[in-house]
């Protein structure tokens, strides 16, 4: 497994139009590897499955095989009798202001199924196929399962395999919020092979500001939480045993922008291994001189802000009943006077200048990498992970809850997170050297998550334009619109790769 943290090999097959209507997202054509019969296959264009699989062969994956039964192109990382997780982006099943996902929010369906025939036909029917997932805390699964097509899914693989494709909410509560104001939580059953707390110490990320951990905010307001478990040299999560049971995750990320890593593909999309979102360090409380990046500058309003909602966090949990009532006018309120984060206000985080969750992002993705079925990080990797990126309609502007369609055609796919990742980010006309996430990624490290480097990164495509290794790459690509926290700071300029940019750390 350790050349995988070498591997430079991306694949970027161009050219596939729109999404297939209809689960559960067979091919419309008989191709001599497909599993079942001819009577399965759809009438309606599938570009989806096309784009998948022509990405395997781009990859040069088994290939003395292609265009033959035999072909097995993940066989090479999936053998029979397998745990293999399908980890999509199943962020949340709707958008922050605006109605409909116009598939640019989740991880499409007909991608899914067609990365799932694939591991089907690597285990030869031996093993467990797991789509898991544990999305935003206020997401609804149920609703998000009906949008990617899975029960469809499920029933074609009872009906034609007799093969039983698990699915599961990693998540053990669910949020309510009113306006995006949490004001309690359900209960869901989770894992159902539960959580195992990983400790990376001091190979985490965050070893290096230790003195700024005192202001880490995770996902809700209790920030006692947070800060146990990164305080004192630890740096633990909570992660999810199906995923550190797996021998293969197959990583299934969504081509987007994001408000807080500049982009989010493959890394970020690991963040949905983790059983509780309060553990995960999203920002630092303040403003830079303070040694915090909520804030983008010193101003005196973000001062003011940031009293009153320390105020609003210690009280808002003690009024009980009182909060849903009162949760809706307190938001329009806290927006009149100090903006709307979704319109232009950056807050939270939400900028350039977050110095925070590319750290968590990074963690979690040696942890996927390194830790095995029992929490004990290894000195070599502990199981096998191989991207595919649904781009065929990504998501710019502001990412990733609330992102406009941004149609592009391509399906991405490759064996490392990271070269996936450079890819992507070039693809998307962005400087790697201006996002921490990638740029970090690349550093000396005991338990490193990329080996190799920038320019060691070719790409092989159908198109000859992206046919080439990645250093070689010129014009503009699919030109995506940054967060509005990022723009102005992540674009090539001049098409020119610039020099990493520093952090606002404050010793």
């Amino acid at each position: 497994m350790s050349e995988v943290l070498n591997s430079s090999q991306v694949a970027v097959s161009t050219g596939h139009n729109r999404y297939p209507s209809e689960p559960p997202y067979s091919p419309n054509t008989l191709y001599p590897e497909y599993a079942f019969g001819p009577d399965t296959i759809a009438s309606e264009v599938n570009h989806a499955y096309d784009g998948v699989r022509d990405a395997l062969k781009l990859m040069a994956l088994d290939a003395e095989h292609y265009q033959r039964k035999e072909w097995n192109p993940l066989g090479q990382i999936i053998r029979p009798g397998y745990t293999v997780v399908l980890k999509p982006n199943f962020i949340r099943d709707y958008r922050e202001t605006r109605p409909g996902l116009e598939d640019c929010v989740v991880t499409h369906g007909a991608v899914i199924r067609a990365a799932l025939d694939y591991v089907y036909i690597a285990l030869k029917g031996k093993g467990r196929i797991i789509i898991a997932d544990a999305p935003q805390n206020d997401a609804d699964f149920g609703e998000i399962k009906r949008i990617a097509g899975l029960e469809e899914i499920q029933v074609f693989y009872r009906r034609h395999a007799g093969f039983e494709i698990e699915v599961y909410d990693l998540r053990p509560e669910r949020a309510k919020k009113i306006d995006g104001v949490i004001v309690g939580h359900e209960q869901l059953s989770g894992d159902p092979r539960g959580y195992i707390k990983v400790d990376l110490g001091s190979d985490s990320m965050f070893a290096e500001v230790e003195h700024l951990c005192h202001l880490l905010y995770g996902s809700e307001y209790d920030t006692s939480e947070i800060r146990r478990h990164h305080t004192n040299g630890i740096h633990e999560y909570l992660i999810s045993k199906t995923v550190l049971e797996a021998d293969c995750v197959i990583n299934l990320p969504k081509l987007k922008t994001h408000k807080k890593t500049g982009i989010t593909v493959c890394m970020k999309n690991i963040v949905g291994i983790n059983g509780n979102k309060n553990w995960l360090p999203h920002h630092r409380l303040g403003t830079p001189v303070q040694g915090g990046d909520q804030f983008a500058d010193n101003g005196t309003k973000h001062r003011i802000e940031q009293k009153a909602m320390a105020c609003f966090r210690s009280l808002f949990p003690l009024l009980g009943p009182l909060r849903g009532a009162i949760a809706k006018p307190l938001k329009a309120i806290g927006q009149h006077i100090f903006g709307d984060t979704n319109v232009d206000t950056i807050r939270s985080g939400n900028w350039y200048g977050n110095d925070t969750t590319w750290r968590m992002v990074i963690d979690l993705n040696r942890i996927s990498v390194y830790a095995d079925r029992n929490g004990n990080l290894q000195d070599h990797p502990a199981r096998n992970i191989f991207n595919i990126v649904d781009g065929i309609i990504g998501g710019e502007g502001n990412g990733p809850l609330d992102p406009t369609p941004k149609p592009t055609g391509i399906i991405i796919a490759g064996e490392n997170s990271v070269a996936v990742e450079l890819v992507c980010a070039r693809l998307m006309d962005f400087d790697y050297k201006k996002i921490p996430l990638l740029y970090q990624s690349m550093t000396q490290h005991s338990l490193p998550v990329y080996s190799s480097k920038y320019d060691n990164v070719i790409c092989r495509s159908d198109d000859p334009q992206f046919d080439k290794p990645l250093a070689q790459f010129n014009g503009v690509n699919l030109a995506f619109k940054s967060h509005f926290g990022w723009q102005g700071h992540i674009e090539l300029n001049n098409l020119q790769v610039s020099q990493p940019r520093a952090h606002p750390n404050a010793e």
